[in-house]
This record gives C-alpha cells, structure tokens and sequence, in this order.
C-alpha cells in the first residue's frame, strides 16, 4: 500500500502515486504542506514537483508553502547587506560559456587593483555606511598568464590568495568587514584568509558533471568541476568558516540536477552547520557570450525554483534572490519572490556596480525597503556574518569577532551609527 501524506484535521489523507505518476494539485498541497511542519521537503516529491512546476497550480500550491515556510522558520525579516563590490582582479584562467567578467592580460578591461585602490575604494565605502567589503575575483590566473605571475612575484606575493590576504587586511583597517569569494582555494588558503574576513563563500552552480563535458557550459573550466568546488565547502566547514554558496540556473541543467545540487547544498549544511545562505541565481544570457542565444528564464521558473529551494534547504539556510537580477525580469518579480520564500537580497551597493552582472544595476535600498514592507515584511541591514552565526563564537577568528560585534546592534544586525571598527 502506498503511504499518504498527512492531512489536516478533518481532511482524508492523500495517497502518493507511484514515482513515476504526476502529482495532482492536491497531492503537491499536502506534500508541501507536511514538508513546512517536518521543517524539509525531500528528494522524491521534490524532483517530482520540480518536473511540474509549469503548471501555474504546482506552483501557486509550491509558492504559498514557501512562504509560510519561510515566515514559521525564520520570521518576517528579509535581510541585505550594505556593501561595495571589489573585484580584486578579473584575471581568470576558465573560460566559462556565460561569462563576462574574465579578461585576459591584453584584454583592455583587464583590471587588478592596488592595494592603494583596495584602501581607497574602501575608505569611500565606509564613509558611505557600507558593511561589507565583497571581494571577488578570477579563478587562479596566476598559473595561465606568465605576465600576471610575473607582476605577482615583483610585489612580493607568491599567489593571488596570499595578495588577497594582503588585501583584505588592507580594508579590515579600514574598519570594513570582508566577505570573499576567490574561486577554488585550498584549506590553508581558506585558513590563512579566516582572521581577515566575516564570512566567505563559493557558489556552487551546479553538481552536474555533465556540464563539463565538450559543448557545456563549463567545458573549458576546469575550477567549475563540482567535485573539487564540493571539497572546498566542505573544508570551509572543517575550518568553520561562514559561508555562502548557491546555484546558478538556466545554464543547461535539468530539474532533477537542480534539486540534486539543492540537496548537496542541504547535506553540508548538516554536515557542518556552516552554510549561511543559498543563492538562486537565474542566468541571464549576455550579447558578447557563447550563450547569448540561450532564453532568459521564465518569472514563473525563477519563483518556482526559489520557493523548491526555501522548502529543499529547511530552517536553517537563507534563501538570496539578487534583487537587480529579479528587475531584469520585471517589476513584479521581486514582489513575487518575497511571498515566495526568499529571505535575504544579498549585497546591494551605494557605490559599485555588480560586476559580473553589470547590465543589471542594483536598485535602491529605500526602494528594497517599500516592496518589502508591502510584501507585510521587514528589511533590515546586516554584516557579511549572519546573526546567528555572529552568536556562535566558534565561527570567526576572536578579533574578528569583536570587529563585527562593534559593528552590529543588540541582535546582531547592522547598527547603522556604528560608522568605523578599530583596526
């Protein structure tokens, strides 16, 4: 006999058919329903409502539950940091199908900042009220462009992860907190940035090896191999190092691979109690590419991805929707995502482009504060730690700790006087 999901006093139970069979409206709201109460929706119903997210009903049934979700386990809060995008350099040895961002040394835009710049850059953030410091760069360029390595080497670094430590020690003097996201790392490289930063992260993208393979997206990206990037979150929690990850969606993956990255994303969580948020990124195709002609994800797709997500990765996960990637589809798709499960819009930046999505500008946190207030929610500022974790004295370098306590409020979000942190 077939199990049933549990049904509402005075309701008759659900059968679940088989593992093949659609699901009716009915059974997806029951399933939904019993994943808000167990705190997770698992992989079976989960791959299964993911082949059926099309249908408008599957995913109205799917968005409510997120929502709910999402206001029983982590309140009606939505979060976003105030930060400056730094992107350290744009130097890459992988060559990505859907990527602007990595240049090579001849290249015009090829850009690697001084530290003068770095100090510059965020001393103008700090007096602008910002947090957070995101440090981004290439993967490695180092080991593909002789010139890169030679220019390393005559300011005394050895790698761009040890200028990066150099890096980010430049703007915690500043009194701004760093949040890194350097490509692959190895743990000692993790290790040695971890007194200098509040949070790091790797997104993840995609556990589909498929992708690697001739004609996919990250064929000629050897870092993007979802083995090594999967070692490197898991290091990042042996480490106990707050961390972000996410997916990147629409670059040829299917539902099931979606839901089977999600799951991965869930089990380190578990594992290592270190996963701070989950972005869902929806891939937005750019004219200069060699998927420009891929088609922009549907609205409905993206909503439907982030409330799978929210239900997927349980109570203790954020849930980012990049809010400039959301305008891109549409006014209301913001609106949408806030009754959708999403918790956290990520960075926004008063002075900085989003650099590697710089056809999409970051829209104004007065204005993030209106929508979201409308959506019957509250948004507040926080640092590159989440509170939680700011709570939880085994997950920042002590020093680091008392930066970040002296730039947050009682409960641990941003306090907005806190204008400068000693060095």
């Amino acid at each position: 006999m077939l199990l049933s999901a549990r049904a509402r006093p005075g309701e008759d139970p659900v059968p679940l058919p088989s593992a093949t069979a659609e699901l009716s409206v009915r059974e997806t709201e029951a399933i939904v329903r019993a994943a808000v109460d167990d705190g997770r929706l698992e992989r079976a119903p989960a791959a299964r409502i993911g082949r059926q997210l099309g249908d408008p009903r599957v995913l109205g049934a799917v968005a409510a539950a997120a929502h709910d979700a999402k206001l029983r386990w982590r309140g009606a809060t939505v979060t976003v940091s105030r930060n400056v995008f730094l992107p350290l350099t744009n130097l890459c040895r992988d060559r990505c199908t859907y990527c602007t961002f990595a240049k090579s040394p001849g290249d015009p835009d090829a850009k690697t900042y001084t530290l003068g710049e770095v100090r510059d850059v965020t001393r103008d953030a700090v007096a602008a009220g910002c947090r957070e410091a995101l440090f981004c760069l290439g993967d490695k360029p180092e080991l593909a462009f002789a010139s890169y390595r030679a220019w390393l080497a005559a300011q005394g670094y050895p790698s761009t992860a040890a200028y990066l430590v150099e890096a980010c020690r430049v703007a915690v003097a500043e009194g701004i907190m760093p949040h890194t996201n350097a490509g692959l790392l190895t743990q000692e490289q993790m290790a040695a940035l971890r007194p200098w930063n509040a949070s790091m992260g790797l997104m993840l993208e995609t556990t589909s090896e498929r992708l690697m393979q001739k004609g996919g997206a990250h064929h000629a990206a050897p870092d993007k191999a979802p083995a090594l990037r999967l070692r490197m979150h898991r290091e990042a929690g042996e480490l106990r190092i707050p961390f972000t990850t996410g997916l990147l969606l629409g670059i040829g993956e299917t539902s099931d691979e979606r839901i089977d990255t999600l799951l991965a994303i869930r089990g380190l969580s578990d594992a290592y109690g270190h996963i701070q948020e989950a972005i869902l990124q929806p891939f937005h195709p750019k004219a200069d590419t060699k998927m420009r002609d891929r088609a922009t994800m549907l609205e409905d797709d993206v909503v439907g991805w982030v409330a799978l997500a929210r239900l997927v990765l349980g109570r203790s996960v954020s849930v980012q929707a990049p809010p400039n990637l959301a305008n891109l589809s549409g006014d209301r798709l913001l609106d949408r995502l806030l009754r959708a499960g999403a918790d956290d819009f990520g960075g926004v930046s008063p002075l900085s482009i989003d650099f590697i999505n710089p056809e999409a500008p970051w829209p104004k946190l007065e204005q993030l504060r209106r929508r979201t207030e409308a959506a019957g929610q509250t948004l507040r500022e926080r640092l590159p730690i989440y509170p939680e974790w700011l709570a939880r004295p085994e997950f920042l370098d002590p020093a680091m700790r008392e930066r970040c306590l002296a730039l947050a409020d009682r409960d641990g979000y941003s306090r907005p006087e806190a204008t400068e942190v000693a060095a």
